[in-house]
């Protein structure tokens, strides 16, 4: 139920014989999820669920600006939804300057930004890591959010329109053995998504929303001892990884019009994992 005048955007999803979402306009059902109209920039899109979510966001109908350290993968991923790639290092504040500055320039005003870029660090017992592997870890999966929010979110205020989706870990909310600089940094990720909340909330149509995915098949398991990763996968009730396209379907939803009175969330996307 809502208040008169205040009806929620409704928007939407239908496949139509193109196979993109949304394609089927002529469909009586309604097209949820429409991200017609929207700029989107994911960091770390050049490869597995960064990847996904500008192919899922592209095909509901964004224009996408893909931001990878490696050239190479983010100028492919870009080329196969007509998007912009943007290579640069999201612990650098004149990249990240930079890469909102060409995506605007390309695209239009930026109305989405999915933080995705992370790195897991090397795995092993707190007390064997060095201070630089503690603070590689934080600089990029905690201050490389911070930069990106920081510089995207005076735009989104003057416009009064902005989604932002942050991608946590199922780690930062139960801490993984052997990946505590991880860990810490994705639990700092939850944390600064619902004090950006706040701090936006009322201030528009803002909303900021994290997830917190389990074992999602990415390259980033490559990294990781096989101990490492078969302790996780036991800790999932249905005993199985998660797919890239089943994230980019929950970032599509948070970073939808229709995800208005969602802000300050943190998503477990966790096949069951997650108990709070």
């Amino acid at each position: 139920m809502t208040d008169r005048g205040v009806q929620p955007p409704h928007r939407a999803v239908s496949l139509g014989e193109s196979g993109r979402l949304g394609a089927g306009r002529g469909d009586a059902m309604a097209e949820f999820f429409s991200m017609a109209g929207q700029v989107v920039l994911v960091t770390g899109g050049g490869q597995g669920i960064g990847a996904a979510v500008v192919r899922r966001l592209h095909s509901a109908g964004a224009r996408v600006a893909v931001f990878d350290a490696d050239a190479g993968r983010a100028g492919a991923v870009a080329a196969g939804v007509g998007g912009v790639a943007v290579v640069g290092d999201v612990r650098s504040e004149a990249d990240v300057a930079g890469a909102l500055e060409r995506a605007e320039s390309a695209l239009g005003p930026l109305t989405v930004l999915v933080n995705n870029a992370g790195i897991t660090g090397r795995c092993d017992l707190s007390w064997n890591l060095s201070a630089d592997e503690m603070r590689q870890v934080l600089d990029v999966n905690v201050m490389g959010p911070f930069l990106f929010c920081r510089a995207a979110v005076p735009g989104l205020l003057a416009r009064g329109y902005g989604r932002v989706v942050n991608v946590a870990s199922i780690a930062g909310k139960e801490g993984n053995p052997t990946l505590l600089p991880y860990s810490a940094s994705k639990a700092a990720v939850i944390a600064m998504t619902k004090s950006l909340a706040k701090e936006l909330a009322g201030k528009g149509d803002l909303t900021v929303n994290a997830i917190s995915p389990a074992v999602i098949r990415t390259p980033i398991l490559d990294d990781m001892s096989p101990a490492t990763v078969d302790y996780m996968i036991g800790k999932i009730p249905v005993g199985r990884v998660g797919t890239v396209e089943e994230v980019a379907a929950l970032v599509h939803y948070l970073a939808s019009p229709e995800a208005s009175f969602t802000t300050g969330q943190c998503y477990d996307i966790s096949g069951g994992r997650a108990t709070y």
